[in-house]
């Protein structure tokens, strides 16, 4: 790749060859962490971490939810496909508990309150009979839809893949329970990586997969305190307008979020409520969008709930971005475990960063203009630009006036961004200043107006995958810097949905690179030449 000059590239290969480059430099870069997932795989799935089976990490809690909702049974090599994955599901799993082992002999083994979630997890899988695993159930409901669809599939798939449920899968992940239950004993409380091996230096690699910058965890954790701060005062002032006065910010907002008239029943009637104010959300901001972008996508996205077996574990919100043919819509997932960790106030922001024009819009691009080469899809899991870019939608919703008229959901908005920069703090303050769980804990509530239950879901992903969490507010801050560059740069010239656009057409990329891309649509005078 080195070889070719740049100066015979096109701009558009230019921009593909530093983004490769960066990314292969990034997993050459890992090679000294030799445990858990730190390879240029799992830094571009947004994965990277110490441990290979965690609360939120490992064969069994990722490749279930895959199957179920993103492999397709519409022939009957689909189908066999399905058993073959299954199949070789059992050997992933082995393959985990011998590098859980192999780790465990390093030194590297997960905090004792990870241990446990991972476990009651498995134990609950294995508690549910083969006939009624998930991947079984799922196989056995595609099968009956292509029946509907007119594509008849002869043969018992369901008891099929039961039978490898029971004599492959479930033989192979109880051998990885009795392992991870065997490292309970050894187990420390201590949630930060500057305990393992090379641990500073493994942080700091973190930090820069998670931020594509090279700040250090000082000048992170310093950042997020001063932008909490100022995000802090807005949200006074506005708390303030409504006459809610007595306490901090934190303690008004907690007091808002357990308000009845903000909060949907804690039953599955009001988690159907709940989904259905999601799509009112998605639909209520798409004629809005030519406020924002030139761009003209489709950008088909469905809600659902975290599948129950994984909620334990599982993030408050995440999208599974569809697939490139366009054939399956992107799918946006918001845990439901307890619909009190999400008053109504706190609904838009998080639907527009999963959805539109956040990780929904982002994606359709890829899907809906074939515009990126392969490598590049391949290569996309530069989180400061996913996830800050996702943020910047956020603020986009604002500017837009999707709260002109709601301003508990301009709270939200606020809180949202604030929670990002919470982040900053806690994440490092796990990871260099060697703080506790407990303490982390305590300081995302006391500043974020977050409910416990949601605040210790939160750190126990920071302590699984350190430094992505980072990788919001510091893409979103660089993203802010560059459009106010550009603004100044091109005066009258300058036109917010180029700028829009440009950072979609982008693609995903380290920030150092986008900073270059945006200097050349500055010179070009405000063209987009991608």
């Amino acid at each position: 790749m080195a070889s070719f000059p740049d100066a015979t590239l096109s701009p558009a290969a230019r921009l593909n060859k530093a983004v490769v480059k960066y990314a292969f430099e990034l997993g050459r870069d890992a090679a000294p962490f030799d445990y858990g997932e730190n390879t240029l795989g799992s830094a571009m799935g947004e994965s990277a971490g110490p441990y290979v089976v965690s609360q939120q990490s490992g064969a069994y809690s990722g490749t279930p939810e895959f199957l179920d909702s993103q492999h397709k049974v519409e022939t009957r090599a689909d189908a066999e496909a399905y058993l073959a994955r299954v199949h070789e599901m059992a050997r992933v799993i082995r393959q985990e508990t011998e590098r859980t082992r192999k780790d465990a002999a390093l030194g590297v083994i997960s905090p004792d309150f990870i241990l446990a979630n991972a476990i009651g997890q498995q134990q609950g899988l294995l508690a549910v009979p083969a006939d009624k695993a998930r991947l079984a159930t799922a196989l056995g409901r595609k099968v009956r839809e292509a029946h509907l669809e007119g594509a008849p599939l002869d043969g018992n798939w369901q008891a099929r893949c039961q039978a490898v449920v029971e004599r492959e899968v479930y033989p192979a992940l109880a051998a990885q329970l009795d392992t991870l239950k065997g490292l309970q004993a050894k187990a420390g409380h201590d949630a930060g990586v500057w305990r393992l091996p090379n641990g500073e230096a493994y942080y700091r690699w973190l930090l820069r997969e998670g931020t594509t910058t090279t700040l250090s965890p000082e000048q992170i954790h310093q950042m997020g305190l001063e932008q909490n701060k100022a995000i802090e005062a807005r949200m006074d002032g506005l708390l303030r307008a409504q006459g809610l006065t007595s306490g901090s910010v934190g303690e008004r907002m907690t007091a808002l979020g357990k308000d009845p008239k903000y909060l949907f029943p804690n039953t599955d009637a009001g988690r159907e409520q709940l989904l259905t104010y999601l799509n009112g959300l998605m639909a209520g901001v798409r004629p809005r969008l030519g406020r924002a972008f030139n761009l003209k996508l489709k950008a088909p996205v469905v809600a659902k709930r975290v599948p129950v077996d994984i909620q334990d574990g599982a993030g408050q919100g995440y999208m599974n971005t569809g697939s490139l043919d366009g054939s399956r819509p992107s799918t946006y997932y918001i845990n439901l475990k307890s619909t009190e960790n999400w008053p109504k106030f706190a609904l838009p922001s998080l639907t527009y960063h999963e959805t539109i024009p956040g990780h929904a819009w982002q994606g359709a691009y890829l899907t809906e203009t074939g515009k990126l080469p392969l490598v590049r899809i391949l290569l996309s899991g530069f989180n400061a630009y996913v996830e800050g870019y996702a943020l910047y939608a956020e603020q986009l919703a604002d500017e837009i006036g999707m709260y002109d008229d709601d301003w508990a959901g301009r709270l939200g908005y606020l809180t949202a961004q604030k929670f990002r920069a919470v982040r900053l703090v806690v994440d490092t303050g796990l990871h260099a200043k060697r703080w506790g769980r407990e303490q982390a804990v305590q300081w995302a509530i006391d500043n974020s107006g977050r409910t416990r239950e949601s605040m210790t879901s939160e750190i126990d992903r920071y302590c699984g995958t350190p430094g992505q969490a980072c990788g919001y507010k510091v893409g979103h801050t660089e993203i802010n810097r560059l459009r106010d560059k550009a603004m100044a740069g091109l005066g009258v010239k300058y036109d917010l949905r180029d700028f829009n656009d440009l950072l979609v057409k982008t693609g995903a990329a380290p920030l150092t690179v986008l900073g270059d891309v945006v200097d050349g649509y500055i010179k070009a005078g405000g063209k987009v030449n991608l």
